[in-house]
Order: structure tokens, then C-alpha cells, then sequence
């Protein structure tokens, strides 16, 4: 085999290995919403957003900045929303104003 054909077999089985360790690590963040890869959003703080005032994440109910890292912060209709990790927010697009009304309950206490 010619040099130059055995470079281009290396470099294409190196990316190969890349694209299915990029894809293993997609699979073992989403298994569970809580799989310790916390990813944090930046909140738009040029806008009137309404803090979130919750200690813990309104869909798993886990407690916010432990060993999981910061928490998954974003912004949804004027609410800051801080979540447990970035899997949360899958179950939070299903049914937001549920959380969205535990977050407010807990300004008002």
C-alpha cells in the first residue's frame, strides 16, 4: 500500500473513533437527566427576567449546585429558570407552566 493511502485509512478510522465517542458521550447525557455533565445557560441579563428563587430543581427536585455542578440557568417568559443539569430541560418544554407555577409559589414565600 502506498503511504499516502494508509495516512488517508489513519485519518479516517481517527475520525471514525471521534464520531462514536462524541456519540457515546450525547447517549450517556441523555440516559438520565441527572447523569452528573451539568451544561449551564447563561440567563439574558439585559432584560427584566423574575429571579428564580428555588433551591432545587423544579423537575427532579434535586438540590441546585451540588456535586452536579451549577445549575442549567435560562430564561422562559420573563422567569429565570434554574434547573439540576440540562436534561431537565426536556421534561420542563413538556409541560412548562407546571414548573413555571412551582417557581412563582416559591417568590411568594
Amino acid at each position: 500500500m502506498k503511504k499516502t493511502t494508509q495516512y488517508l485509512l489513519l485519518a479516517a478510522c481517527a475520525l471514525g473513533i471521534l464520531a462514536f465517542s462524541a456519540k457515546l458521550v450525547a447517549a450517556d447525557c441523555t440516559m438520565s437527566c441527572c447523569s452528573g455533565t451539568a451544561t449551564t445557560a447563561v440567563a439574558d441579563t439585559t432584560t427584566n427576567t423574575i429571579p428564580d428563587q428555588l433551591t432545587t430543581c423544579p423537575v427532579s427536585g434535586d438540590k441546585l449546585g451540588t456535586d452536579m455542578g451549577p445549575p442549567y440557568v435560562f430564561v422562559y417568559q420573563g422567569q429565570e429558570v434554574k434547573l439540576c443539569c440540562s436534561g431537565c430541560k426536556k421534561d420542563f418544554d413538556k409541560n412548562p407552566d407546571k414548573y413555571i407555577a412551582l417557581i412563582r409559589a416559591a417568590d411568594k414565600k
